[in-house]
């Protein structure tokens, strides 16, 4: 697997807590930000992909049905 650098700013608080995280568990920061961002890229995606699709919506771009004729559809 190859890596790249990202750099990132935080507050001094989170920085605080991620190296007394990193120092209480002997493990370097990287691997922390690197696991709180695995961890939720993922629903941060579908989030982004939701709101893209609300704005299509909004804007005409999306068909919809009712919410009676989807219970119709569902329930008959």
């Amino acid at each position: 697997m190859s890596t790249a650098v990202v750099s990132i700013r935080v507050d001094a608080e989170v920085k605080e807590r991620l190296d007394a995280l990193s120092a209480s568990t002997g493990r370097p920061a990287a691997y922390y930000v690197r696991e709180a961002l695995l961890e939720h890229l993922d629903e941060l995606e579908y989030v982004h992909q939701l709101r893209g699709e609300a704005e299509a919506i909004r804007r005409g771009e999306l068909q919809t049905i009712s919410s009676d004729d989807l219970s119709a559809e569902l329930f008959s």
